[in-house]
């Protein structure tokens, strides 16, 4: 999970500047080809989700790992707009995505005991290194060059993920739709398809959280920056603000991942949306010091309360059956947002001449996510 900084946009976000300035293009121009990449890998993510519950995650991630590794490495190399696309295409699919999907599965499939406690932890500790990455990130461009730090982490890629992969349980281990007993006798694991998750508002009512995560995030993130360079923050003290980031994340992880264990997993929604529209109302607020590492921590909370939520509410709402391919929906819905995230900010700064009336209006997300929380009545735990 924290292998995937590489193509999350807090993990990708040290470069956009950089890589403006040398392949001379406009923030616009990157943020549409980070849209393009991102949307093209989200796609795939539901047929991505139904291999994984065919070849199981553990080889699905050492199969992840390995591409990671080596989009990192030809990115190094990238020269103008369209290569850069096809590496955001990549770096999107095999680390933001992919990675991603197959980690969390694992989890969902093999831990039935406190499941939601179980994606919190992991959940939280895969947060924890996406957060601080940047900042890890930034000094290796800064001592070296952008080029050299794709290579170095196409080789911490490589060093992590595929040692660790060997450890994880095979597919044996994973729940199937089929399973025998010991004697013998076949047991069908319940739970919905793909079709009929989708006609639940659950199912919705998560993917408009993941979506507002996804979007605001991603849209903050990117640009952050920028943005924050408005605000008087140098380039480092912008990147830092993902370290409160961090904290928020792990301590919103692992609580709100133990009470959707008990507890119907709307509720987590509630506090992931309001954290992030508390954050959105900070950006016309925040500045070096103690408001940075609070609007740091906000944006960090209302990330790690869904990641606490999303895995466990799926299987709560709909068993563990057809899991792989109903995340695989839920996660391709979820990263088509982050896609928009990055260009609608970036348009609405050519609009605008700011990032304040954007933020305004993207506030409609986090708001129609509580009301559908509220509204919700979706059973949990019918197939347990």
């Amino acid at each position: 999970m924290a292998m995937t900084a590489p193509g999350q946009t807090a993990g990708l976000s040290p470069y956009t500047d950089q890589l403006i300035d040398n392949l001379g293009v406009s923030r616009t121009a990157i943020s549409f080809s980070y849209l393009i990449g991102t949307l093209t890998g989200a796609l795939t993510m539901p047929y991505f989700g139904k291999l994984i519950d065919r070849i199981g995650s553990k080889t699905a991630i050492m199969a992840v790992g390995i591409g990671l590794a080596a989009v990192l490495y030809v990115a190094s190399f990238v020269s103008n707009i369209f290569n850069l696309t096809a590496i955001y295409v990549g770096l999107r699919f095999f680390g933001q995505g992919a990675l991603t999907l197959a980690a969390t599965t694992l989890i969902a499939k093999t831990v039935l005991h406190r499941p939601g406690l179980a994606l919190g932890v992991s959940g939280a500790i895969g947060a924890a290194g996406v957060s601080i990455a940047p900042v890890g990130f930034e000094r290796l461009i800064a001592f070296t060059d952008f080029r050299t730090a794709f290579q170095i982490e196409a080789v911490l890629v490589l060093a992590v993920v595929i040692p660790l992969a060997l450890f994880l349980p095979g597919k044996k281990s994973e729940v199937a739709k089929d399973e025998f007993t010991e004697t013998g006798s076949i047991i069908t694991v319940p739970g919905m398809t793909v079709i009929e998750a989708r006609k639940t508002l659950g199912f919705w009512m998560i993917a408009m959280a993941m979506i507002t995560v996804g979007l605001v995030s991603t849209a903050f993130g990117f640009h952050l920056i920028s943005i924050l360079g408005n605000q008087g923050f140098t380039p480092l003290e912008a990147a830092a603000t993902f370290i409160p980031q961090t904290v928020g994340s792990l301590v919103l992880a692992v609580v709100i991942g133990g009470l959707t264990d008990r507890f119907h997993p709307k509720f987590g929604v509630i506090v992931a949306m309001g954290s992030m529209a508390i954050s959105m109302v900070m950006l016309f607020l925040v500045e070096p010091g103690f408001l940075g590492l609070v609007f740091g921590f906000l944006v960090g909370s209302s990330q790690g309360a869904m990641k606490g939520v999303e895995t466990v509410a799926l299987v709560q709402y709909f068993g563990r059956a057809h899991i792989g391919e109903i995340r695989g929906w839920a996660h391709s819905i979820g990263l088509i947002s982050t896609a928009l995230g990055p260009i609608l900010l970036s348009l609405g700064l050519d609009v605008f001449g700011n990032y304040y009336v954007p933020a305004i209006i993207l506030m409609a997300l986090p708001i129609t996510a509580i009301v559908l929380a509220v509204i919700d009545k979706t059973p949990r735990d019918r197939f347990a």
